[in-house]
């Protein structure tokens, strides 16, 4: 089975609002509006694809968007440049086949000569295990931790160089 990584199109955003609504809480839930913000905003907005099916897709973003999300405003307020994973999201009969690595891969590839981090946060209450093995694998290190929820939600906020 090839992969094809691609640019998010308008006729792929049902499918990616789909996969993303079921892998919460592990990703932030979202509707179909803010996926079209996302397409429109987003540094980076990209599917992988399997036969023609949505097997993934990895949302990023730069500093100086209009995004909102704490999370991103944390690494804001934390780093001057930086390539953030805002959401990456595998369909289940993709999983384990090193998708998830060479979207990452990509997002790096497709960030300016600058770029010398890559952040992202993960779950630690309620906990993403296996999302934190695979960022440690990938060379991911915490440099802090935000809570929100009144205490019911922490995520760590990672970071790993781009350019050694």
């Amino acid at each position: 089975m090839d992969m094809i990584i691609r640019d998010i199109s308008d006729a792929d955003l049902d499918a990616v609002l789909s996969l993303n609504q079921s892998e919460v809480p592990h990703v932030g839930s979202v509707d179909l509006e803010k996926m079209r913000w996302f397409a429109t905003n987003a540094s980076y907005f990209r599917a992988a694809m399997r036969d023609d099916q949505l097997a993934a897709y990895l949302v990023g973003f730069l500093p100086g968007t209009g995004y909102t999300s704490p999370n991103y405003l944390w690494f804001c307020d934390n780093y001057d440049d930086f390539a953030y994973v805002d959401r990456i999201a595998v369909a289940k009969f993709a999983r384990r086949s090193g998708i998830a690595s060479r979207l990452y891969d990509d997002f790096a590839a497709a960030m300016p000569g600058t770029v010398d981090v890559m952040t992202c946060e993960v779950n630690v209450r309620p906990p993403n295990e296996s999302s934190m093995t695979f960022h440690r694998r990938l060379g991911f290190d915490q440099v802090g931790s935000l809570v929100s929820d009144d205490g019911d939600k922490e995520v760590a906020m990672l970071a790993k160089p781009l350019r050694v």
